[in-house]
């Protein structure tokens, strides 16, 4: 089962996220490694799943990919697009600011995959699946730290400290909890991976 969701992993995510699309952004400010970016609204299907943070992306690819390769009313196809984000369940999940930690495995984790940037809410097909939902993330400014390397919680904790000290010293306010967002597939030689902690600014 786990070859299985490693091989689908691959089948739809890039080794090299330059090649697709993602959601629109605009830098405001870059400040050492962070970036300060203004997002536009985008179109997501997600699934929230009880699950611990190092399980909820394979549990979560094969009910969201099934949607984009044609498993919804019409059977429309879609490109894979980056990011795939992962975060527990905020208690007003619009506002995504939840972390990803395992003490919010109870709560369960939302995983999303951002649809291309033609399809509206209007348009989007209904799923077949009634565990993936579609929703439209509203425009937002967040803080972005950009690194490279495994998976693993002990490398995202390091970088999430890292993008917090230089909030911190900048003095600039966040509100909410980290958004993971993953941009490559799992065989991607970890120097070459693309990975983001996103923080909302106040």
């Amino acid at each position: 089962m786990r070859r299985l969701l490693l091989s689908l992993s691959l089948a739809v995510l890039p080794l090299h996220s330059h090649a697709i699309e993602e959601p629109e952004y605009e830098v405001v400010k870059t400040i050492d490694r962070v970036e300060l970016r203004r997002y536009a609204p985008y179109v997501v299907a997600e699934v929230l799943l009880e699950s611990s943070s190092e399980d909820a992306g394979n549990k979560a690819f094969p009910i969201l990919a099934g949607y984009i390769f044609g498993k919804n009313k019409g059977e429309k196809k879609f490109a894979m697009t980056a990011p795939v984000t992962q975060q527990p369940a905020a208690p007003v999940r619009m506002e995504m600011t939840a972390p990803v930690t395992q003490a919010a495995v109870a709560g369960g984790m939302l995983v999303q995959f951002v649809l291309p940037k033609a399809v509206t809410l209007e348009s989007a097909p209904e799923p077949i699946d009634p565990r993936v939902q579609i929703r439209q993330v509203p425009a937002a400014n967040w803080a972005v730290l950009r690194y490279s390397g495994t998976w693993s919680q002990a490398n995202y904790l390091e970088h999430l400290g890292e993008l917090r000290q230089l909030l911190q010293a900048q003095g600039i306010a966040t509100q909410g909890e980290p958004v993971l967002a993953r941009y490559n597939a799992p065989l991607t030689p970890w120097f070459l991976r693309r990975n983001e902690i996103w923080l909302a600014l106040r």
